[in-house]
């Protein structure tokens, strides 16, 4: 037994050097300052929780009284000696609604930690005396996300409400930072409810302009469809440089993507794509403004001023807008001057493609065998020989090679300005186009460039009408070239006897009321027009070509499988919709949307080969019931 313990006496009196040892080393070698570091980073933590369950019981007192018809009150702890230091910004928090005032222990110190460690302001998933991080990425406090945004940001009073036509990323919080870059997350996830009268076989993006006459089998044929395609992220990366100086890059995406695997039989895989993707630069003093990348064209229609995420776009629920609405989102660089964020300047320089109608032109032609096929174009009328025109090719490297492009030999140029007053927005802008395409002249065997010029002017509006309630927003476009600026796609341009390519006469112009019944409700109607004027000739054979002609045999578009080539000279409609926002909180947002739309498609005159005249209409009904959820707001 005196051997046994012996040996437990030497092993303990071993044991107890070693952990002596061990904690000499530990104070050695271990820096203080890390030991603060984590005191005051889990302090902070333990304020950032007890500031959001205040904030949280605030809200929930709130809602409590509204509910018993109290009248509201809200008292500033700073009024009441009850300011709290610790709260993000300086800001103060309010007293709770209740029977009493708000619980006075919530009062906290500054949170600064040693001036040795760097500051942990108050973040709670960053890691225990990790010092300071390399990669400068930091969760922002949940206290700035829920004193700072105690409620949902949906705000339904705009006439174009950004929560519902963007992402309205810019008045949500950040998530987090890298170095001095703030990082917004903004977004919904939706779901569509699509009917139409007639089979387009189209996902949640109507394509108005092809509504089909009474010849073909889908005129009439009712076309339903659940789409969850127009879910939509957002990310918006903001710096601040100097206190004068802003960068800003945004990045927008959807699923309306549809690649050749997409399909609906065995799964509904749809694509990504890239609906906007840019920057901007900001010069607050000088009023300064510059974006480069994919946006909104600027011959789009504005709420306020000329800045991105500010467009007066129709709060409706199809992806392709409504008829008469003049937009199109485009690779482009942008610069603009404010004078006071009252008068703006903006100048654009976009890179859309132009679309051609050569529906007369229906041969093609190869010159001298060659491997290129152009379109054959008859001589006009004292001219002799044919004509062959190129103006498109398929497309290339990380282009669409099922899709056309043309041969534009420069940007389109835009240049707007803008007034915000007491009484509305009111803009005013110009556009200019170029089309080229290459012709074989009778006789030749070289090909000759043509460029023509088109574009036009354009002018938008939008006001109160007496009240905040009710809205005016209107927007025209009237030129020669400019029928890819309205959603049913007119036809820029068309053929001359000459191959070369004509800007055809084009009016886009829609005129909507906004109104707001309720803080939760949102209910509009809109009127559009789109319409193309002739541009054509009479050939040497006695025929029109180009676009707007009368001498077609139009006689089969009103018998089914009868032939009809009918050109599209006017497309009216009228859409009537609303949204309520019914649901709201911390856990986000829900909202519900109806809308219908009628639209009407008329047709140049021609001939039922008798030599009476024959006008084809048709018409279409589309409804929308949608549903979306805003997770951010």
């Amino acid at each position: 037994m005196n051997t046994a313990a012996s040996e437990n006496l030497v092993s303990k009196t071993k044991l107890e050097t070693k952990l002596l040892v061990g904690t000499l080393l530990f104070c050695l070698f271990n820096k203080p300052a890390l030991a603060l570091a984590d005191d005051a980073q889990e302090l902070a933590a333990i304020k950032a929780q007890m500031r959001q369950l205040a904030a949280q019981v605030e809200a929930i007192e709130q809602r409590q009284a509204k509910r018993q018809g109290l009248k509201k009150t809200q008292t500033a702890l700073a009024g009441k000696g009850r300011h709290n230091t610790g709260l993000a910004g300086g800001k103060t928090a309010t007293a709770a609604l209740g029977s009493g005032p708000a619980d006075p222990a919530i009062r906290f110190s500054p949170d600064t930690p040693p001036a040795s460690v760097a500051q942990a302001g108050g973040l709670p998933l960053r890691s225990h005396g990790s010092g300071t991080n390399p990669f400068g990425f930091e969760w922002l406090p949940a206290s700035q996300e829920v004193v700072g945004h105690p409620r949902s940001v949906m705000d339904l009073a705009s006439s174009s409400p950004s929560s519902i036509t963007q992402t309205s990323v810019d008045h949500l919080p950040p998530v987090f930072t890298i170095g001095g870059i703030s990082v917004k997350l903004g977004g919904f996830v939706e779901l569509s409810n699509i009917a139409r009268d007639s089979n387009m076989t189209a996902g949640p993006a109507t394509a108005w302009g092809s509504f089909p006459y009474a010849n073909n089998p889908n005129h009439g044929l009712s076309e339903e469809r659940i789409s969850a395609q127009l879910s939509r992220m957002s990310v918006l990366m903001e710096a601040n440089p100097r206190k004068d100086i802003r960068l800003q890059a945004y990045i927008e995406t959807d699923f309306g993507g549809a690649a050749g695997t997409s399909n609906s039989v065995q799964i509904s895989g749809y694509t990504p794509r890239m609906r906007q993707g840019y920057f901007t630069f900001t010069q607050k003093d000088w009023g300064f403004h510059l974006l480069m990348g994919q946006a909104w064209s600027l011959v789009t229609n504005y709420s306020k001023g000329l800045l991105p995420r500010q467009e007066q776009l129709p709060a409706v629920t199809d992806n392709n807008q409504i008829p008469g609405i003049a937009f199109t989102r485009v690779p482009q660089i942008r610069i603009g001057k404010d004078w006071h964020e009252k008068y703006w300047l903006g100048l654009s320089i976009e890179d859309p493609q132009g679309t051609v109608d050569a529906s007369t032109f229906s041969k093609s032609c190869s010159p001298n065998g060659s491997s290129f096929s152009g379109s054959s174009v008859p001589a006009g009328y004292g001219q002799s020989g044919t004509s062959c025109a190129y103006y498109q090719n398929s497309g290339g490297v990380l282009l669409n090679s099922g899709t056309h492009y043309t041969d534009n030999p420069a940007p389109d140029i835009v240049l707007k300005a803008a007034a915000d007053t007491s009484f509305g927005h009111y803009e005013v802008f110009g556009l200019g186009r170029w089309f080229r395409s290459l012709s074989v002249m009778p006789g030749e065997s070289t090909t000759r460039k043509h460029t023509h010029f088109g574009g036009g002017v354009g002018a938008g509006l939008t006001t109160p009408l007496g009240t905040k309630k009710l809205q005016l927003a209107g927007n025209i476009l009237a030129g020669e070239g400019v029928g890819r600026y309205g959603p049913s796609l007119l036809p820029d341009t068309t053929l001359n006897s000459r191959g070369q390519l004509t800007p055809v006469p084009e009016i886009i112009g829609s005129l909507g009321l906004i109104g707001h019944p309720s803080k939760s409700v949102l209910l509009y109607t809109y009127g559009g027009v789109e319409t193309a004027g002739r541009k054509s000739y009479m050939g040497n054979d006695g025929h029109q070509y180009g676009y707007g002609v009368s001498d077609l045999n139009l006689s089969g578009c009103s018998i089914e499988f009868g032939s009809c080539n009918a050109q599209t000279h006017t497309l009216a409609s009228l859409t009537a919709g609303g949204w309520w926002h019914f649901m709201e909180g911390h856990y986000g947002s829900m909202m519900a949307g109806l809308q219908y739309t009628y639209i009407r498609k008329f047709a140049f005159k021609g001939n039922d080969g008798f030599g009476n005249s024959v006008s084809p209409t048709t018409f279409g009904n589309t409804v929308y019931v949608t549903f979306r959820y805003f997770p951010f707001q």
